[in-house]
């Protein structure tokens, strides 16, 4: 069984402060926000950037979301008055809200839902596909370019606001949904780098929604969850539902601690589809006497959005009337009038789209009706049923962290937390609550969950992004690995297969033994680590062997090296048990040990490119230079203590020419894996170097050659910036023999 150790109390040194401000954007298929922390305030707050945009042609305003519409001008447009403050001419495309209401007049004009496009996986998300049957005259864009023109004028928006302050040098939070495929996750972060944000650090959006819950709740959250119990995270949008459970744990500490556990399929039905099946319905209606045209079933579907709303707000009028503009030559006196009731509706949409069933109700294998709009829509319209399934695949999730009530259904969730536009109305938030209540009450006839309310349900997404952007600062609550992912080694095999390492719950520092399964592993000879991260397989335990999956999987650098053996005479393929461990700065160390023998060799990868933007991938050529069989810096460790560990007893002249005796090769054949563990154990002695001149000046001596050249080996950037940091110029020992080889250092 694989078993693992506790994380270290080292602190992570990733999340360093420096910025002023802390932003949290919420890129919306529907509408899109941003929330800020001004960090120089003592009693920091959330705030809400409104964002300046175009309403009507020569009129900005500052509205607190975004429309996530993209609207191209016309030439006659492009002559008006349609340019943002910050714009010197107009850039022959506007998004937000005039995007929007232009776009319901002329619709060939018009790209919507392009984070929905972002996960279609059925099409080349980088390809000028949008707009979907747009005009002949219109460039089309791809869904990644689209994307970015929404953080671009957000970007632009800020640092017309806050010049002093450029949103490229901020801490950024950007989020996405928790059910995303990895090649959707790059692809955001493609587009933010599109629109001159290098630097973003990505969550889930169910997550965040649920950090602005505890923000809002800051003294009362404790008393609200208790440990064990099964969080249920609803995050339906325009575009898409999303599930996700988290669980709550009681940490070390006696605190209660927060771990996402499961996120449910990736499911591209949201509200656009009730707006869409309710204008269908209205359309057969109309269509009896007059056949729609495309600029009428534009205005048709945005009046069914507002009817939707209104009709299933609480206290919902009885009817509305909805009216068409006409067309042809009855422009003027032509247009269409149809009455729909709140009873339609409610039969329509909440049974159509919320039935009441059983949990074991699983969805239809129908086709969508709506496949002419060229998205992937969820073939069974019922949201819930999506629901009842999700809960009964993640049925015993972790289970073995806190076990369920005496008797109740370890699918059941103990509290609920709505996300998501569509949640606005209280009649939808209703009857999921009733749904949920009548497959697990049978037992329990009063029981029902706990529901938690966030009061800005077009807002807490990016206002929970900002909050956990304080929150990696240490001023805040923070759910334990805010970003799960699962790390795996690729082994041999027809088809191509992976192991995995790190399992998605583990904590930097915690250590993973896989001690259940046993690997052939080559040798003296050069072999090739393959290293793959995934964002939504969370449950693969450590040691399991899985499918290599392209779309759930990320391939990272590989290292390609030799392991070098103690003795010749050594096999050349030998058994091994592995062990992992993530640490703190964004490295994944890998340990193989020989079982028939001493044998024992360290990797380190460096996978802080899956979790910094700024970071590019590591493809360093050090590690081909070959990696030493444990045993071999163990002597080394032994002489370097030595000479600078608290009992240090050796004179410093003669230690790199034991070094050399011991590892039987000359200091220039030394490989970097082995300088770099050098030079970690030269930073724990520092205290060494004041025992006199000539330990100082070995200590330096030998730093400065053990991180050479200083570039090529997984985290050297990292360790070239602890080295100055930590020496800042200072020497114990002013002599021209220390200073000299303090500036060769």
């Amino acid at each position: 069984m694989a078993s693992t150790k506790g994380p270290s109390s080292t602190a992570s040194v990733a999340d360093r402060p420096s910025a002023r401000y802390v932003v949290g954007i919420d890129l919306g298929t529907t509408n899109s926000a941003m929330c800020y922390v001004d960090t120089a305030e003592t009693d920091w707050q959330v705030r809400t950037f409104a964002v300046p945009q175009l309403v009507a042609p020569g009129q900005i305003e500052a509205r607190e979301t975004l429309p996530s519409f993209h609207y191209q001008l016309s030439a006659e447009e492009q002559a008006g008055s349609l340019r943002l403050s910050w714009q010197a001419e107009s850039a022959g495309w506007v998004v937000g809200v005039y995007a929007r209401d232009q776009g319901a007049l002329t619709p060939g004009r018009l790209i919507v839902s392009a984070k929905s496009w972002l996960s279609h996986s059925g099409v080349d998300r980088t390809a000028d596909l949008l707009p979907w049957q747009g005009a002949a005259d219109v460039d089309r864009l791809s869904p990644v370019e689209a994307a970015s023109r929404y953080l671009a004028h957000m970007r632009r928006a800020w640092d017309s606001a806050f010049p002093d302050a450029p949103l490229s040098e901020q801490d950024v939070v950007l989020t996405l949904p928790a059910s995303f495929d990895e090649i959707a996750r790059e692809l955001t972060v493609k587009a933010a780098a599109i629109a001159g944000l290098p630097r973003v650090v990505l969550i889930e959006e169910p997550q965040a929604a649920f950090y602005a819950w505890i923000d809002a709740h800051r003294e009362t959250w404790p008393s609200r969850v208790e440990p064990g119990q099964k969080i249920l995270v609803c995050d339906c949008g325009g575009g898409t539902s999303d599930f996700t459970l988290i669980r709550v744990c009681l940490g070390d500490d006696g605190k209660a601690r927060f771990h996402r556990v499961a996120v449910g399929d990736h499911l591209i039905l949201g509200g656009d589809n009730l707006d869409l099946a309710l204008a269908h319905y209205l359309e057969k209606r109309i269509a009896e006497s007059d056949k729609l045209t495309p600029r009428q079933w534009t205005v048709l579907v945005r009046q069914c959005r507002a009817v939707k709303e209104t009709l299933l707000a609480r206290d919902a009028p009885d009817r509305l009337t909805v009216n068409l503009p006409g067309s042809g030559t009855r422009l003027i006196g032509g247009g269409l009038q149809i009455e729909v009731t709140r009873d339609e509706v409610i039969e329509l949409l909440l049974d159509g789209f919320f039935p009441k069933g059983k949990l074991d109700d699983a969805p239809r294998d129908l086709r969508s009706g709506f496949q002419e709009f060229g998205l992937p829509f969820a073939p069974d319209p019922a949201v819930t049923r999506y629901l009842g399934t999700f809960l009964r695949h993640h049925r015993h999730v972790a289970i073995d962290v806190d076990a369920s009530p005496a008797g109740a259904d370890p699918a059941r969730p103990d509290v609920v937390l709505f996300n998501g536009g569509l949640f606005e109305s209280p009649r939808i938030r209703d009857r999921v609550l009733d749904v949920i209540r009548g497959w697990f009450n049978a037992d329990e006839p009063d029981w029902q969950p706990v529901v938690l309310e966030n009061e800005r349900l077009d807002l807490a997404v990016a206002r929970g992004a900002a909050y956990y952007g304080m929150a990696r600062r240490g001023k805040g609550v923070r759910i334990a690995a805010a970003l799960a992912r699962t790390y795996y080694v690729g082994v041999e095999g027809d088809p191509p297969s992976a192991v995995c390492l790190v399992p998605a719950r583990a904590e930097p520092g915690q250590e993973i033994e896989l001690d259940e399964r046993a690997f052939r592993l080559r040798v003296a000879c050069p072999v090739e680590f393959p290293l793959f991260i995934s964002s939504t397989r969370l449950t693969d335990r450590p040691g399991e062997v899985v499918p290599f999956d392209r779309e759930r999987m990320t391939p990272l650098p590989p290292i390609r090296t030799v392991l070098r053996k103690r003795r010749k005479s050594d096999p050349d393929e030998i058994a091994v048990r592995l062990h992992a461990a993530l640490s703190e700065i964004g490295t994944l160390e890998l340990w193989c040990g020989e079982i028939a023998g001493p044998g024992r060799w360290r990797l380190e990868f460096d996978v802080r490119s899956a979790v910094q933007t700024d970071v590019a991938a590591h493809r360093g050529a050090a590690e081909a230079e070959g990696v030493l069989d444990e045993s071999a810096w163990e002597t080394c460790k032994v002489l370097i203590c030595d000479t600078f560990g608290p009992t240090a007893a050796q004179k410093p002249a003669r230690l790199v020419k034991q070094l050399v005796e011991a590892l039987g090769m000359g200091r220039q054949q030394w490989p970097s894996s082995l300088l770099r563990r050098i030079w970690e154990l030269l930073l724990e002695c520092e205290a060494g170097r004041r025992r006199g001149e000539s330990h100082e000046a070995r200590w330096l001596n030998l730093l400065g050659f053990s991180l050479r050249p200083g570039f090529g080996l997984a985290a050297d950037d990292w360790r070239v910036e602890q080295t100055w940091r930590r020496l800042q110029g200072n020497l114990v020992h002013s002599t021209p023999m220390c200073r000299a080889e303090w500036w060769i250092l």
